[in-house]
């Protein structure tokens, strides 16, 4: 992990909602290929982007992005 490692769970939720990168890159009017790299983590959004994400998804940015790696889902917490 780097300082600068930002993890998220954009693809989680755009399947979840059934969202494709297109329309979700549309309703933020960014370009689509920033959410794939945004998704795969080779992008670190600006805060004013994170933010438009989790309004987007009605969820708190800390639901969306993380400094540490998400849990797998169905895996224990500890």
């Amino acid at each position: 992990m780097s300082a600068e490692d930002v993890y998220n769970r954009i693809s989680v939720l755009r399947a979840e909602r059934g969202v494709s990168r297109k329309d979700l890159a549309a309703a933020l009017g960014v370009h689509y290929q920033t959410i794939g790299y945004l998704e795969r983590g080779q992008y670190s959004p600006s805060l004013f982007l994170a933010l438009r994400i989790a309004e987007y998804f009605e969820v708190p940015v800390e639901i969306v992005f993380s400094l540490r790696p998400f849990p797998r889902l169905g895996s224990e917490v500890k």
